[in-house]
Order: structure tokens, then sequence, then C-alpha cells
């Protein structure tokens, strides 16, 4: 049994105790609150003076396929413009460095995604940032499909002279995977047992049929107007998604906030890219107006883009602008949990979820030096 006695505790579940409790057992929470039973043999962690949230979840991150600098492309198959066969599981280095950095930094799960060269990139797993190995830390896959539109695909297919070449190719390559999905999905309900006439199993088409049964989003690198090309092509094929980095999203909060199919909005990084075109408005303030709104929106490194510990200054940039503390740890927490599909395991501080816990001296996005003092993974201290 491990316990963090005394504790200022944000639980991400619209609670915040002033000196609360947590017992650990297992791996698991299995008390929180003011008045707790110890056990005699307990380990204890005395954190009075100190602050526990759940474990940072980063929604959108590369850290294992990139290197530390992004001189390694494991996760960019850029071969072809379509790759919805391949999975980023297997391009994570689980023994890189970045993750005892994201660790060290209050990271304790990220949603690991294929790199944006492709339209169509791969499949997205959620993985936890300590472990003996990728299956030991993976905690789900897939949990999404990778899609990416504007600068990056035409980058790198406008070169060349392939299709991508321009935003139209792009939204195009986006439909056809949809249109040949469904095509095969209709094959296979045709046939019914009769493997005789079921089409050639595809794998690639398998995966997007995934999307359009609607078991995982796709999780679509856009920003500026081109997010409202993800909101068009979703609608059309009823599939849900999430819209990531989303810079300029000030200027269309009511398409975004009324848009069925969006499970989130997966912001930033802020303070990395400042130049013209697509990246020129990183407005990361929008998430105030969009969580008033009721979009759920949470914070990215785009690791190894920003290194894992600016996450947190991005979230107090929105309590510089007006945001509360908790709402700001919420978009750390609970929210990207949502996103990835993992709340029922991780992102809040709660009776029988995983005990991924954070302990800070100073309050996380409130104060400028907030530090981390400990990090908990499956209940296993992993830096102190």
């Amino acid at each position: 049994m491990l316990v963090i006695k005394d504790a200022k505790i944000y639980t991400s579940a619209n609670k915040i105790y002033e000196k609360g409790t947590i017992v650990i057992e297992n791996g698991k929470i299995t008390q929180v609150g003011e008045e707790v039973t110890i056990s005699e043999n307990a380990k204890v962690i005395d954190a009075k003076g100190l602050v526990v949230t759940a474990g940072i979840i980063d929604a959108h991150s590369h850290i294992g396929g990139f290197g530390r600098t992004m001189e390694e492309q494991d996760l960019n198959e850029m071969t072809n413009h379509s790759t919805p066969e391949i999975e980023s599981y297997y391009g994570i280095d689980f023994t890189s460095p970045m993750f005892t950095r994201a660790y060290t930094a209050g990271i304790t799960t990220s949603a690991l995604a294929p790199g944006s060269g492709n339209v169509v990139g791969g499949l997205v797993c959620a993985v936890k940032s300590y472990g003996k190995n990728m299956d030991d830390m993976c905690i789900e896959n897939p949990i999404a499909l990778k899609m990416a539109l504007g600068g990056n695909p035409k980058g790198v297919y406008g070169k060349r002279n392939q299709m991508p070449m321009t935003r139209m190719g792009i939204a195009q390559v986006i439909r056809e995977n949809f249109l040949k999905a469904q095509e095969y999905m209709k094959k296979q309900e045709q046939a019914k047992d009769d493997n005789t006439k079921k089409p050639p199993y595809n794998q690639g088409l398998e995966n997007v049929a995934r999307v359009l049964r609607r078991e995982i989003p796709i999780k679509v690198h856009c920003e500026q107007f081109d997010m409202l090309t993800t909101l068009k092509i979703a609608e059309e094929f009823n599939v849900k998604f999430t819209l990531d980095h989303a810079w300029g999203s000030s200027d269309f909060y009511d398409e975004i906030s009324s848009a069925k199919n969006l499970v989130g909005v997966i912001f930033g990084p802020a303070g990395v890219y400042l130049t013209p075109g697509e990246c020129g408005k990183v407005d990361i303030e929008c998430l105030i107006e969009l969580n008033k709104r009721g979009v759920l929106c949470s914070i990215m490194t785009d690791g190894p883009i920003l290194n894992p510990d600016v996450i947190i200054q991005q979230a107090g940039e929105l309590v510089r602008f007006g945001a509360s503390e908790e709402i700001a740890i919420n978009m750390l927490t609970i929210n990207p949990a949502k996103i990835i599909g993992q709340s029922h395991r991780i992102g809040s501080i709660e009776v029988g979820k995983d005990a991924d816990i954070v302990i800070f001296k100073g309050i996380p996005t409130l104060d400028t030096n907030a530090k981390v003092v400990t990090t908990i993974i499956n209940g296993e201290v992993v830096y102190q």
C-alpha cells in the first residue's frame, strides 16, 4: 500500500481536496478523500504543502519515433500518400530517453501518432511513459487513425510532382480512402459467410472501416481553414474526428462547436511556430471560449517538437488569459483522457482508476515556478 497524505488534490473529477489523502493498492487508487483508512504498514508520502494532480496526458505526440530532435523518421512512412495499414506501435523505441523526459515532466500517458508526411498516416496508440517494453506500456492500440491536411503532405508530395500537390488533392485522397472502404464493407456484407465472394483482405481498408463504423476517430493534423475541410468530410461520411494543432480556431468558433462528430480539440504546440500562412495564428486562448461552448479541449506537445515540460507552461497561458487553474489542469488530465478514449482508466483521481499521479511543489498552470516532485505510474514511484 502506498499513501499520499495531506496534499491539495485536484482530482479532475469536480472535486478539490485542500488536505486530502490518496491510497494506492496493486497499481490502482482505492481511496481518496480527507478521511481515509490507512494500514499501519503502508508506505506514506508526506505531501503536506504540496499539490497533487492526475498524471498528465499528452494527446498528440511522436516521442520514441523521431529521436530527440527529429533526426529519425520512424513514424513517417512517406512512400505513399495513404498508408492506413501501418501502426505507430511498431515505430516506437520504448527505450528512448524522451520517455524519461516525459515522466519527469509529469506526463504519464501519450497518444503516439504517425507523423504528418502522409495524408493518411496510420494507426495511433496510447502508451504509458514507463514500462518494461511496448506490450507493458501500451494501454490501447489503436485509438485513432492519423490523417493530415495542409503544408506537410503538400510539402512531401508536391516536391515529387505527385498527388497531392494541392489542398484539392488532399481532400480527394481522404474521400477516396473512405469511398474505397465503403465499397469494401459493402462487398463483405453482401458476401456474408461465403468466403469465395468476399473481397481480398486489405489491412488498410480494414483500418479505414473501423473509422466508418465509428469504432475510432480520425486524428487530423489541421490548422486555419483546413479545419473546415475536416468538418465537411467528417460530416459527409459521418465519422468521429479530432482537430489536432487547431491553430486559428478563434476564427471558427461556431463551426467547431456545432460539429456533431467532433470528439475534441487537441491544441498546440504554442510558442514554437510563428510563420506565415497556416502556422501564423497560434491562439491558445481560443480554448477558453471553446470550453465555454462545451467543446472538449486539451493541450499537446507534438513531442519532440516541444520538450515534455513545456506542456504545463502552455496550460499556464490559459490561466494568464483568464481560465481557472482547475480548467487548465483538466485540459492536461481528464479532457485528453476522454478524447483518446481512456477516461475509464486514467485522467482523474478516482477510486478504481490507474494510480497515475503527479506531485508538484506549487500549483501547476498557476505558479510559474511549479515543479514536479514525484511521478507515479501504475502505483509505482518512477521519479522523485
